[in-house]
């Protein structure tokens, strides 16, 4: 495990409780919608890698199954 990136995490995410913490008590407010907030959060996982892209591999292995269950199901049906 990267200590040093969970470090970083850590760090980013009591940076984002305090921000709301901040947020809720009215004072300096970072974000003036909870819409915001979110997005905030979002995009730091992102930005730390939380949010794994899909797999295009198990898409295409989907796809082609599905397309041979298709093509047995008209053989099978005429």
């Amino acid at each position: 495990m990267d200590t040093a990136r969970s470090t970083r995490s850590n760090a980013a995410l009591i940076a984002l409780e305090t921000a709301a913490a901040s947020a809720r008590s009215g004072f300096a407010c970072m974000f003036s919608t909870s819409d915001e907030y979110e997005t905030a959060l979002i995009t730091e996982r992102r930005a730390q890698g939380r949010y794994a892209p899909p797999r295009g591999r198990w898409l295409l292995v989907m796809f082609v199954g599905f397309s041979l269950m298709v093509a047995v199901a008209v053989l099978l049906l005429n």
